[in-house]
């Protein structure tokens, strides 16, 4: 092949190439400005999803919110499982407030049992918190502690089935951690979670500071900001009289299931939905 065939075999690509690119040039031109103004006016704001920060509560670890998390994490939400350290209600709050005064944007906060005064405390005074959901939580009004709330009513069997393990506290005092009875595990806590599932969650559930259930609350959060409550009627922990007295002393959004205080695990589906119900309301 001489030089002039090469030349014309090599031209033939690049024009068709040249053709296409000012083609398409001249149609992203006249389109993309019409489709973005459409109807004369400005294409919508696309507000970005608040974060959920979800806090679990004693007797449970961060992995008791995975099915959530799938779940918020499909449908686009920003999802951080905290893991409370169950050391103090004051210091737990101090540390989940740290945290989600590190996240950018507006933040929907879900608490589990004792999770839930953890929020409440944590999200006092916030700029940032949204939106509040309860699911199967304590809710305390300033002096309330965790411990004096489960008596108010009758029904919750967590006493019996505890036991007590004495520990050395950081600053050289003696304490004790309380964990649930590994074979008393599953009726107490996680009834209608499989037996399978429950022996687990047992084996790897995070003791709480007897000191964290005496602890008074300080000024409820609930008191300024919107809360959605999740109650779990068949509750052995928290018994449902209690989670419906403190959601209707909160004006909360209630809904109800059927479920055991293992509501984040056994209800994933209606937990999550909650959650993006609160976080709807977020703008």
């Amino acid at each position: 092949m001489n030089r002039h065939a090469r030349y014309r075999t090599l031209r033939t690509p690049l024009t068709v190439m040249a053709t296409v690119t000012v083609a398409a040039g001249l149609l992203a031109a006249t389109i993309g400005p019409a489709s973005a103004t459409k109807g004369g006016g400005h294409a919508p704001t696309q507000h970005p999803k608040p974060t959920v920060v979800l806090v679990h509560g004693a007797f449970a670890d961060s992995s008791s919110w995975n099915d959530v998390v799938k779940k918020l994490k499909h449908d686009g939400y920003p999802v951080v499982a905290a893991s409370n350290p169950l050391r103090g209600l004051s210091s737990d709050a101090a540390y989940v407030r740290e945290l989600v005064d590190s996240i950018k944007g507006p933040v929907v906060l879900a608490g589990h049992s004792y999770g839930g005064a953890v929020i409440t405390n944590a999200a006092y005074g916030s700029d940032k918190v949204k939106a509040l959901v309860y699911l199967a939580a304590f809710m305390p009004d300033k002096g309330e502690n965790a411990f004096d709330l489960s008596l108010k009513f009758e029904g919750s069997t967590l006493g019996d089935a505890l036991k007590q393990v004495p520990v050395t506290l950081p600053d050289g005092s003696k304490g004790v951690d309380l964990y649930i009875d590994q074979p008393k595990f599953h009726d107490q806590f996680a009834a209608d979670v499989p037996e399978h599932t429950a022996e687990i969650m047992a084996a790897t559930q995070r003791p709480v500071s007897g000191g964290a259930l005496y602890e008074p609350s300080g000024e409820p959060a609930w008191k300024t900001i919107p809360s959605w409550v999740l109650v779990a009627s068949k509750d052995r922990n928290i018994p449902r009289e209690l989670q419906v007295f403190m959601a209707k002393r909160a004006k909360s959004h209630v809904e109800e299931v059927r479920s055991s205080h293992a509501v984040s695990v056994s209800h994933a589906k209606e937990s999550a939905r909650i959650i993006e119900e609160a976080a709807r309301s977020v703008r």
